[in-house]
């Protein structure tokens, strides 16, 4: 796990020497607010709008090795450019441009997960919106540890608001569903 926290916070310094605003999301995320499982990779959020992509893709292809071939015609197509640190640690970077995820950025605080090693996460909120819009297994029980752990410090009020434009734009109402049994733990 040692090697995870070094990987994202050397990551973290490499986006902070560029000027670009950025937070952890993800199983690191999940480790600062719900139950600690085990995680092989960093997930990173990155603010590039629209438009600028490339000025970002480029230097991390410069500095990091690309896990996929054509990577950066992945991440231009997906907005996911996959990467790997020389140690081996996965890192996905989700390239940001809509107003809620410029939010999740906002919102993001840093946090001491070892002696020198303090990490920009999202909120505890915002990681059970993405958990919860995931809805993958992982993802709803990484939701369910974050709720429990956190119950009376959540505002509820912001995720249920969050998560009804996510639900709706997904077409899935049992997104909402979802929220409200956690609210309920």
């Amino acid at each position: 796990m040692n090697d995870l926290f070094e990987a994202a916070r050397q990551l973290q310094a490499f986006c902070d020497r560029q000027g670009w605003r950025s937070c952890f999301i993800g199983g690191l995320a999940v480790q600062r607010w719900g139950e600690p499982r085990v995680t092989r990779d960093i997930d990173l959020t990155v603010l590039t709008g629209f438009g600028n992509e490339e000025r970002f893709i480029d230097p991390l292809l410069e500095h990091y090795a690309a896990r996929i071939q054509d990577a950066r015609e992945f991440a231009l197509r997906r907005r996911v450019l996959l990467l790997v640190t020389p140690g081996g640690v996965g890192i996905d970077v989700l390239l940001a441009a809509l107003p809620y995820e410029e939010t999740i950025v906002n919102q993001a605080t840093p946090f001491a997960f070892a002696p020198g090693v303090e990490i920009r996460t999202c909120s505890a909120e915002d990681l059970i919106i993405l958990k919860i819009f995931a809805s993958r297994p992982l993802d709803i029980r990484d939701a369910e540890g974050i709720a429990v752990r956190n119950a009376d410090r959540l505002d509820w009020i912001y995720m249920e608001n969050e998560l009804r434009q996510l639900a709706e734009a997904k077409e899935d109402a049992e997104i909402l569903r979802t929220l409200a049994r956690l609210r309920k733990l």
